[in-house]
């Protein structure tokens, strides 16, 4: 079998045609800055489609995290309760502000927070008042338990929603979910402005106080009247040229990741592997990356280091290091699922809370030897997700039939 002659990639960006027509008017009306139609349009946009009241368009789905943690008044010390298996950037907003992550456990359902782990670690740390959730790969988290564990305790929610743009839960859009809302356009979003992100709420004091903290909190006074620490943050009117283009096409592009999370699912029947789960009764993934778990028994033995990994081969047998390294020879891309926050060397020593309790000098165990819990299943359920999962190529210009031979070289590795 030949590799691609083209590279197929994990998630790219997909423009239409209105993108540069909207960054040709920025640039035509001289406005090239952090003001403009292009902005004010993808607000609206934004408020039109998650149902929320406000929008303020950033320059990054992180620094829309990063003032959401500080709209929530976090000091330094403050302990903050965060999904584990995320992308840093869902966690490092909190220490931006002295704040410390505390880890919750995965759940094998969504692959998010597990609700259970968060009633934990609320019965070991009461007093925190601060949980920072992300949406897996676009598949919204188990929403209502954990606000009504928050609601309990008084704490409140930084949704991060910036990989589930359009994805619903219970009928509402995620961005809408929590007390602060994130969203990005990163370049592989599900769709993109190359950059940008955006900060999403129902109040108004809110939505003016991170308009202000992104425009250096500049004072309303004749000359530069500074008052508080603010930030470079705003979104250019050119970036948000791209993302007002591709806003029409949110709902294509969703319809065309689904079918290739469908097309990966029939083409590994019989294989011992699963797909990303999510609840079909309440919610509806926008799909953006389709992912998969190799079952236990068809495990060949791998081991991580830091930044280098082993493996042995076995018939019969494969594991997410084989799959990657054999996609790359065909020239296709994929990635490991992302790594545990407290597996990270920066977040080592952070707590780690499962829904057995603290997970800290448990992970090791698992690692070393599969320690699992009184329901049988692994103690650290990220971490298993991490050895056994892998992101699959995912990108919406992929043919069918690059995608049947994808599956192909994937069945050829069992």
């Amino acid at each position: 079998m030949e590799a691609f002659k083209e590279k197929i990639w994990l998630s790219s960006p997909t423009m239409h045609g209105p993108e540069i027509e909207y960054v040709k008017e920025a640039y035509d009306t001289n406005w090239m800055s952090t003001v403009g139609a292009n902005i004010n349009e993808v607000e609206r946009l934004a408020c039109e489609k998650i149902g929320c009241k406000y929008a303020v368009a950033l320059s990054a789905g992180t620094a829309a995290l990063h003032l959401a943690v500080k709209l929530a008044g976090v000091k330094t010390g403050d302990k903050v309760f965060c999904s584990d298996m995320t992308f840093d950037a869902t966690v490092n907003p909190v220490v931006y502000e002295g704040g410390v992550p505390v880890f919750i456990d995965t759940e094998y359902d969504t692959w998010n927070m597990d609700p259970k782990a968060l009633e934990k670690a609320f019965l070991m740390y009461p007093d925190v008042k601060l949980v920072v959730v992300a949406h897996l790969y676009g598949t919204p988290c188990k929403m209502d338990e954990i606000r009504a564990t928050c609601d309990k305790y008084g704490a409140r929610i930084i949704e991060d929603a910036a990989e589930s743009l359009g994805a619903t839960y219970k009928g509402k859009q995620t961005g809408c979910l929590g007390d602060y809302n994130a969203v990005s356009f990163n370049g592989n979003k599900i769709i993109t402005g190359s950059a940008g992100g955006m900060l999403l709420t129902d109040c108004r004091d809110d939505a003016d106080k991170v308009r202000k903290w992104s425009t250096q909190a500049r004072e309303n006074a004749p000359w530069y009247q500074h008052e508080e620490l603010g930030y470079n943050y705003r979104m250019s009117n050119v970036i948000a040229g791209v993302v007002r283009g591709q806003f029409p096409y949110l709902e294509e592009h969703i319809a065309q990741k689904k079918a290739i999370y469908e097309r990966y699912k029939k083409g590994f029947e019989g294989l011992p592997v699963k797909m990303n789960p999510y609840d079909a009764k309440n919610s509806e993934p926008n799909f953006w990356l389709s992912c998969m778990i190799i079952d236990e028994a068809a495990m060949c033995r791998q081991v991580r280091g830091e930044t280098e990994a082993l493996y042995i081969t076995e018939p019969g047998k494969t594991c997410p290091t084989e799959i990657l390294e054999t996609l790359a020879k065909y020239n296709a891309e994929a990635r490991p699922i992302w790594k545990p926050m407290h597996q990270q060397p920066i977040y080592r020593m952070n707590a780690f809370i499962t829904r057995e309790g603290s997970g800290r000098a448990r992970t090791n165990a698992y690692i070393a030897g599969g320690a699992r819990g009184a329901d049988g299943r692994p103690l650290d359920i990220g971490a298993d997700i991490f050895s056994r999962g892998l992101c699959l190529p995912s990108d919406n210009k992929m043919t069918p039939e690059q995608q049947d031979k994808i599956i192909e070289i994937i069945r050829g590795l069992f």
